[in-house]
Order: structure tokens, then C-alpha cells, then sequence
């Protein structure tokens, strides 16, 4: 068995795919990222790490301790031990003798292409006087037991050798994430992006992420909005009929090409029953201060007018400053309504041309 560590992607989701490949448009089954990283290097300093993909939807409060298991030197102590289920159980397995001494992500067949939430479980140890006895639970309910009670996680041998994929730096993220992702920028091994994507979506929604409003934990708000590809288009649409906060679809690509010039987003949008806001987004954001949040030096908009209208084209400019590190730019909605985005261009002005 291999022990692993957790790296948690905070922001990284994806939709379920459908057998034929296809997206499902269904924000109840978006999927986010868990790294399972090696915790021994190889002779060449490199790790091995292989992707889980598990739900999100009514899962926030196990993802919230699955991240918890991610920071590394933060086991669960008993100090800690004091609210909610999971914190619950472990003191009584703890008062009656028992620990949770190890927690294994097995997948339930020898050819799973990938891990994910449907095709794994998590055999769970429970140690007593008597002996060890496994108990099979989902996989987020066994990362967060491990969380909780500070227990190893270890993936089998044979998996590791099927399925993950050698990582040469310390970002464990790298080989998963979207380029524009990754970090550190320039880190050991990683590859930059300094273009953007899939810009006419004929790779479905590759290289775009959906993200919305936040709450503390840096966890979407709720499955209110949901996103699809579809002739050559991107959509985004309200899922519930009175929508809370806000969602963007997005694309991020490094910024520095772009440095000391203007940029221009453009393309045509379609909006049906639009009761709020909707249209293009532009950002620009500095070096991160802190784990996850980077710092919006400029952003910029062009909004539609509420109700319905047919396809028409929108630009949004604005400078990238020096010390700019990303660019961010796509389509927003607020409220109920939808919006579609096709001929999606962004476009730098030629050097020394002023906004």
C-alpha cells in the first residue's frame, strides 16, 4: 500500500461526463478535484500523484473536511473534536476502545479508467483490542473520517502504478488543472499558458471553469446555475427559478505577454429572460495574497439589457498593468435568465497603442 497526502483543489470542477463522452449539463453533478500525491519521493526527487474526482453537490460539509486533511500539519486533535457527526463518531469509536487506524480508496474494479466518486470506495479501519475490522463507505465519507480522526489514507500499489502519472516539482496540481491553474507560475516542471483555449468550444467547455458565489469555505454557493457546450457555443444558465448570488464561466491565462498593453474581449451573446444582470467579464489580477485569493487590480464588463435578444456582439478593454500575473475573461449571469456566448475573440493591442 502507498500512504498519500491530499492536495485539494478549491476551484477546480469539472461537469459528469455521460458514457458517450458527452457533458451533462446538470450542476448537481459537478465533480471537484482531489490530488492523492505519494508522501515518499523517488530517487529523482519526483512524486507519483493520481486525480479523484468526487461529487460536490450535498457533500460541502465532507469536502470542507477533506480540504482540512489537505493543510498539511493540521491532523484532527482532539481539541478540535468537538461539533458536528464525524466528530461525533470518532469519540464514541474512541471511548469504546477503537480507532480509526487507516483509511484505503480502493476502486470497485481492476479497470476503472479513473477515480472518481461512482467508481471507488473507501475501506475504513477500525482497530480495537480484538483486532481490525473494515467497514466500506463512500469516498468522501472516508477522507473526512481520515480528516477527523488524523488516520493515513493509502492507496494500493497496483493502482498507483495504473493510474498515476509522475509529477517532477512540488506542485502536485500541476499535471491536473487547467494550464492557467497551476502553480506557482514558472514553478519546476510546469508549462505556462499564455493563450487562450478553445475559444470556439469545439472542445466542449475544456479550458473553462464555472464558478459562482463564494461562501468562507470557498465553496460554491449552491447548484443555482449550470453550464453546457453546444453548436459551437458556450451557455449559461440559471438551474433554479429564483437563482441565489451569481455565476461566471470563465477562461484564466497567464498575463504576462500581455503586460504594459490593453486586451479586448469580444463576441456575440443571446440572452432569453434575462432579470438581473448578464454579459462579457474582463479581469485582471496581481500575485496571490494568501493560499487561494489574487487580488483584482482592474475588471470591466459590458452588460445586456434585461429580457430576451437575439445575437449580438459585446467588447470589454482594459490596460494589464506590470505587476498583473493572470487574466480572467467570459460570461456572468445574476438572476434568473440565460446567456449564450459564440465568436468568442481576446485580442492585445499592438505595443506602445494606449486604452
Amino acid at each position: 500500500m502507498t500512504t498519500v497526502r491530499i492536495v485539494f483543489a478549491l476551484r477546480s470542477l469539472r461537469a459528469a461526463r455521460a458514457p458517450d463522452g458527452s457533458e451533462v449539463p446538470d450542476r448537481r453533478l459537478h465533480q471537484r478535484l482531489i490530488v492523492l500525491a505519494d508522501t515518499v519521493p523517488a530517487h529523482d526527487g519526483g512524486h507519483r500523484a493520481v486525480p479523484l474526482w468526487l461529487r460536490v453537490y450535498g457533500r460541502k460539509e465532507l469536502l470542507s473536511r477533506v480540504a482540512q486533511l489537505s493543510r498539511l500539519g493540521r491532523p484532527a486533535a482532539d481539541a478540535e473534536v468537538a461539533s458536528g457527526l464525524l466528530e461525533t463518531a470518532v469519540r464514541l469509536l474512541r471511548t469504546a476502545g477503537t480507532e480509526v487506524s487507516s483509511v484505503d480508496i480502493e476502486p470497485t474494479s481492476d479497470d476503472v479508467p479513473e477515480l472518481r466518486w461512482d467508481t471507488v470506495t473507501a475501506r475504513v479501519g477500525l482497530t480495537a483490542a480484538t483486532g481490525t475490522r473494515p467497514v466500506t463507505v463512500s469516498a468522501e465519507y472516508g477522507l473526512a473520517l481520515a480528516a477527523v480522526a488524523g488516520a493515513p489514507v493509502r492507496v494500493a500499489d497496483k493502482v498507483m502504478d495504473r493510474l498515476a502519472v509522475p509529477v517532477p516539482g512540488e506542485d502536485m496540481l500541476a499535471p491536473f488543472l487547467p494550464l492557467a491553474d497551476a502553480r506557482p507560475p514558472g514553478g519546476p516542471g510546469q508549462p505556462r499558458r499564455f493563450e487562450p483555449r478553445n475559444m470556439a468550444f469545439t472542445g466542449g467547455l475544456d479550458y473553462w471553469n464555472l464558478a459562482g458565489s463564494f461562501s468562507g469555505d470557498g465553496q460554491p454557493a449552491g447548484p443555482d446555475y449550470s453550464c453546457a457546450a453546444a453548436d459551437q457555443s458556450a451557455v449559461l444558465a440559471a438551474a433554479v427559478p429564483e437563482p441565489a448570488g451569481s455565476a461566471v464561466l470563465v477562461q484564466v491565462i497567464y498575463a504576462e505577454d500581455y503586460r504594459g498593453r490593453t486586451v479586448t474581449f469580444r463576441g456575440q451573446l443571446r440572452i432569453t429572460g434575462i432579470a438581473d444582470q448578464a454579459g462579457l467579464q474582463l479581469a485582471v489580477s496581481g500575485p496571490p495574497d494568501g493560499p487561494i485569493a489574487r487580488p483584482l487590480l482592474d475588471h470591466g464588463s459590458s452588460l445586456t439589457a434585461p429580457g430576451s435578444a437575439d445575437w449580438t456582439w459585446h467588447e470589454v478593454t482594459m490596460p494589464v498593468p506590470g505587476e498583473a500575473t493572470a487574466i480572467r475573461f467570459g460570461i456572468f449571469l445574476a438572476g434568473h435568465g440565460r446567456i449564450e456566448l459564440r465568436h468568442a475573440e481576446l485580442s492585445p493591442a499592438p505595443p506602445g497603442t494606449r486604452e
